[in-house]
Order: structure tokens, then sequence, then C-alpha cells
């Protein structure tokens, strides 16, 4: 497990540089949940400064992808199955509301053709792991964003780190079973039809589903 070296990086950016490629390197599974998370070693990969790295880490923690254990040392984090299942609630509220105002909006069949092209595209990933978690996530960002609502789409994003975290957290063989196209599609049907009771319902349950399946075993 390593990350790119950094040293050619400008300074003004390096901070930034940094944060970047310690939370690409733990939501891409490349450190998995549980992982320990040495200043030492990453600043020695990086070609940066313990300073520079302790930052960063500082940084992920407050976004809840780094945690303390004993003595203070920095782990990927793993979430509880009660965080699980919290993160998908919030996640179901979102993406109701994106829903609800996709329905409501006069650019709907537009959007529904956006979201069909996504599950194509998650259709296609076929048996390739990141390619699938990448069309995936890349469907429910969709979603949100089609709602015209940044707030929405903020929100959503600060929690995709604990989502990547969570999908990293199974088997690779196991956590592709909530992304296949055809648990996607109702949701798009529903707003098609501009039956936002059903949408609602079916997004809640696709969530409810996958706090169940991702908290019925862990790797770790």
């Amino acid at each position: 497990m390593s990350v790119e070296p950094l040293s050619t990086v400008d300074r003004s950016t390096l901070r930034e540089r940094v944060l970047r490629a310690l939370r690409a390197a733990v939501t891409s599974g490349n450190y998995r949940p549980g992982d320990h998370l040495g200043e030492v070693d990453l600043a020695a990969s990086l070609g940066v400064s313990r300073g520079t790295v302790r930052e960063a880490l500082r940084h992920l923690q407050q976004e809840g992808l780094v945690t303390a254990g004993a003595r203070g040392m920095l782990r990927v984090n793993s979430l509880s199955p009660e965080a699980i299942r919290g993160l998908f609630k919030v996640r179901a509220a979102l993406e109701g509301l994106a829903v609800t105002e996709i329905i409501a909006s006069p650019h709907r069949k537009a959007a529904v053709a956006a979201l069909r092209a996504a599950v194509d595209d998650l259709a296609g990933a076929g048996d390739d792991f990141s390619a699938r978690v990448e069309a995936d996530l890349g469907f429910h960002v969709l979603l949100c964003e089609l709602s015209g609502n940044a707030m929405l789409v903020e929100s959503w994003r600060h929690l995709e780190g604990r989502i990547r975290i969570t999908i990293m957290n199974r088997d690779p063989e196991e956590a592709p079973a909530m992304m296949t196209p055809g648990r996607h599609a109702p949701i798009i049907d529903a707003i098609e039809r501009g039956d936002l009771p059903t949408a609602i319902a079916v997004v809640e349950e696709h969530m409810a589903a996958a706090a169940e399946h991702f908290t019925a075993r862990t790797t770790r």
C-alpha cells in the first residue's frame, strides 16, 4: 500500500495536494478500514514533511475517514452498523428530496434520459469492481445534481467518503450485489411517471436494503 510521491508539486498547493492524495488512497480502498496511517511512512512516500501529513490527517478525521485509536494511532475509519444505518437514512432523505425536485421540474424528461444513461454505464461496468463502484456512485450523485439544488449536492458529497469506506469494508465479490441496473431502474421509472410516493418509497427501500447489506457482515 502506498501513495504517489508529491515532491515535485508546487509548494503553494502542496497541502491541498497531500490532502487529496491521502483522501483518494483511503476512499479508493488502497488503505482498508482499520489500516494504520503512520505519519513517518506517509511523509516518506509522499516526499513531504510530517507536519504537512499531520495536517492532512486532521482534515480526514474531520471528514470521518480517519479515526484515532489506542495511543492516538490513526487508522482508516470502520463504521459501526449503527453508523452505517444512520448514513443510509440520511442518504434516503437527501435522495428522496432529489427525486421530489426532479419530478416537479420542467426538465424531468431530460433528467430521466440522463439517469438511464447512467444506468447504462453501470451495466457496462461488468465485473470490474472499481468501475462498478464509480458507476453506482455516479448515478446517485447525478440524481442529486439533477435536482438543481446545490446545497443538496454539497450535503451528499460530504457523505461520500464514508459511503466509499462502507463499500470497501465488504469483500469485492459481495459489495456489487447492491450495484445492479435492476436495483436502480425502478427509481427512474417512478420519476418518469411522475409518481412521487412510489419514487420516494423506492429510494427508501433501496437505501434500507443497502444498509442491511453492508451491516450483515464486514471483512474486519
